[in-house]
């Protein structure tokens, strides 16, 4: 069965669907999958409707094809995806900047790790030949792709000259 929208919780926010403003943004829960409606004012906070964990904690998810969906496809964010392998020594050296990259650009971009191995049907779906590489999509569509490891300012510049607006709504 599939996740359920879900108003966030938490100070301020709204439960009923009478109450969420027309331009809320679906976000997908990092911990259970769960779409949550957020409204622009509140994106970067709230907690998730169904498990009540943070919706934006500044670091990579983990994704699978079970999970793939709800981040990539239904959510109203950007998804930065670094696939990436266990075996794979500029992977190893990238993972760290990742997860920086991760509390830079949260909200305005999730980011994920897909791990090649575990999920090589992900992988060819996106054509992944050399790793890492980067896929940024945006309602299942890919928007840009880069292969290699790169430093920290390169990376960050290079999402946010991808999407130079922020998603509708969003100051």
């Amino acid at each position: 069965m599939p996740p359920t929208a879900h108003s966030s919780t938490g100070p301020g926010s709204s439960t009923g669907p009478d109450s969420l403003a027309a331009d809320s943004l679906h976000i997908a829960c990092p911990h259970c999958d769960t779409l949550n409606r957020v409204p622009p004012a509140r994106l970067g906070g709230g907690k998730c409707g169904r498990c009540g964990n943070a919706l934006f904690e500044g670091k990579p998810v983990a994704l699978d094809a079970r999970r793939f969906a709800a981040h990539a496809e239904k959510s109203d964010l950007p998804l930065l995806i670094d696939f990436w392998a266990e075996w794979c020594g500029p992977c190893r050296m990238m993972a760290p900047v990742f997860a920086q990259a991760a509390a830079q650009l949260e909200p305005r971009v999730r980011l994920a790790k897909i791990d090649t191995e575990a999920s090589p049907d992900l992988a060819g779906r996106f054509g992944i030949r050399s790793i890492p590489s980067l896929v940024l999509v945006h309602h299942g569509r890919e928007i840009a792709r880069t292969a290699g490891a790169m430093p920290l300012p390169s990376l960050v510049a290079w999402v946010r000259q991808q999407i130079p607006s922020p998603p509708r709504g969003e100051g």
